[in-house]
């Protein structure tokens, strides 16, 4: 029964958000990622261009999210944001959630959060307007995409295959992220560019 519960949440849920974007994001895989300046939950302003010549991720996230919660509380996105900031990869967390909205919350709230959740992204970036969201196309917490050192679009969709609230899963998911990165950074191909995002719909304005 939780399993079916959980798959007809999910899929709700990936219901919801196909309809979230009325314009045609300006992002677009193998070409130039759109460049967006935005402050950081420590009032430090963030512009892509300023990472040219490094990997970056682009993490949406929303902490009131069950599928976020997901891989914060097995502490999976932890580790990937361990990992790969570790090999020099920039990761950058965005959250477009609107003031009063689920996601949304004050900068010292989520530095006490990601203080908590042992969580270390490169920066938490604030989108409060929704502006580098919808440039995006990002439909989903998490909607993750990758961006070559050439500031070359390589990765958009989610980040794995199991579009669950399921912890469990985590084990036996594969994990488009890791496999768009690890291709890329040993200078091979992509082997999947593009994938459907799953989770909550962003809470645009």
């Amino acid at each position: 029964m939780k399993s079916t519960l959980s798959l007809l949440l999910a899929a709700g849920l990936l219901a919801i958000s196909s309809g979230v974007q009325s314009a045609t994001p300006d992002a677009k895989i193998d070409k130039p990622a759109p460049n967006f300046t935005l402050p950081d939950t420590h009032h430090k302003t963030h512009s892509l261009a300023d990472y040219r010549g490094k990997f970056v991720v682009l993490e949406w996230v929303n902490f009131g999210c069950p599928f976020v919660r997901k891989h914060y509380n097995s502490g999976n996105m932890q580790k990937l944001q361990k990992m790969y900031t570790q090999k020099g990869v920039v990761w950058l967390s965005i959250c477009s959630s609107a003031p009063g909205k689920q996601g949304y919350f004050k900068p010292e709230k989520i530095n006490q959060m990601l203080k908590e959740k042992g969580a270390s992204p490169t920066a938490y970036l604030l989108d409060p307007e929704g502006i580098v969201g919808k440039k995006y196309g990002a439909k989903t917490t998490p909607h993750i995409f990758v961006i070559n050192p050439k500031g070359i679009l390589i990765y958009a969709g989610g980040i794995d295959d199991k579009p669950t609230t399921k912890l469990k899963d985590i084990k036996t998911a594969h994990n488009y992220l890791v496999a768009a990165l690890d291709a890329a950074m040993a200078g091979k191909p992509v082997p999947v560019k593009t994938a459907r995002p799953y989770g909550c719909s962003v809470k645009y304005k």
